[in-house]
């Protein structure tokens, strides 16, 4: 089995990315060691701060933000971060060849109930000779380099694509390091799981309540086939589970708040997992238009999620 430096040298992948890869994989490694450490730290509870999406901050989403925040802005091949928990861009390197936006702790409401979490990061390539400014950030999912999510479960799981496949490792933690486990990940065209907020339903588009009423209505419906529905309240999670074994996972916008477009945010959940859906061979599409393609207005901008199995994003879709 090959650690992630070799398996990142033997893709070609330019150095620089290397570099910024190996930073936030690193750290992702001391966030692990911290989450296990847990109420032992005297990291878990609020911060008593709210973020600029106005949630209520945990301690563990500071801390991990202030770890990756000081790591890669100490890697030479970091221009600048964006992530959720900071209201703007952090300049890094002016001479630094990427971006990296990230979610430090996505799930975060699950720490205190020692539930699945996540740190979600997507990374483009940029020079320039002038700090980086957040128009540098917006640039369409298409253009990523590199994508990938960290999971902080029973095992430490890296998910990885480079724009060449999907790859899964496991943290060994007696070497300190993530080893590939899975060289290359697809996702089946077709499903009989899907992922959702039941108790929004009522704040859905009449449209996707006539989808989720029949997946549930299972065989005595017009799908005619029995559907299961899993729901983990973190993307990190409930991803996962369908580039282990299918699924279709759906965010849609809901009437909540008419204002927002959507819950998750483009850049830095969005684009990165469905960079990652779509090298396995899924779709990841708002009720309108593939993810990929949307050119962001903002680095904190939201957007409605549908990804998963390709034919039942499409049947999705359909309604």
């Amino acid at each position: 089995m090959q650690t992630l430096s070799q398996v990142l040298k033997a893709s070609n992948a330019p150095v620089a990315l290397q570099d910024v890869l190996t930073t936030t994989t690193n750290t992702c490694i001391d966030i692990c060691k911290a989450l296990h450490k847990g109420s032992l730290a005297g990291i878990l509870g609020v911060a008593g701060n709210e973020n600029v999406q106005g949630e209520e901050q945990k301690k563990l989403d500071v801390i991990s933000n202030d770890m990756l925040k000081s790591d890669l802005m100490s890697c030479p091949a970091v221009r600048a971060v964006a992530s959720e928990e900071e209201d703007d861009i952090v300049p890094a390197n002016t001479n630094g060849e990427y971006l990296i936006a990230f979610d430090p702790l996505d799930g975060s409401s699950n720490i205190d109930i020692n539930a699945m979490v996540g740190t979600i990061f997507s990374i483009y390539h940029d020079q320039g000779e002038k700090p980086a400014t957040e128009a540098d950030f917006l640039k369409p999912g298409t253009e990523q380099a590199a994508a990938g999510y960290v999971l902080y479960g029973p095992s430490c799981m890296l998910v990885l694509s480079t724009g060449q496949g999907v790859k899964m490792f496991t943290l060994d933690p007696e070497k300190n390091e993530f080893v590939e486990t899975q060289e290359s990940v697809t996702v089946d065209k077709d499903t009989q799981e899907f992922a959702i907020n039941m108790s929004n339903q009522r704040f859905w588009s009449e449209s996707m309540q006539g989808y989720v009423n029949d997946l549930v209505a299972g065989k005595d419906g017009a799908r005619d086939k029995n559907f299961n529905m899993r729901w983990v309240a973190a993307m990190v999670g409930d991803v996962h589970r369908i580039l282990c074994r299918g699924g279709i996972f759906m965010y849609p916008w809901d009437s909540k708040d008419p204002t927002k477009p959507g819950k998750l945010r483009l850049m830095y959940e969005a684009n990165p997992m469905a960079m990652l859906v779509e090298q396995a061979g899924g779709k990841a599409h708002t009720h309108t238009q593939r993810i990929l393609d949307i050119q962001p207005e903002g680095i904190h901008q939201r957007v409605p999620v549908i990804l998963g199995a390709a034919n039942e994003v499409d049947k999705c879709l359909s309604y």
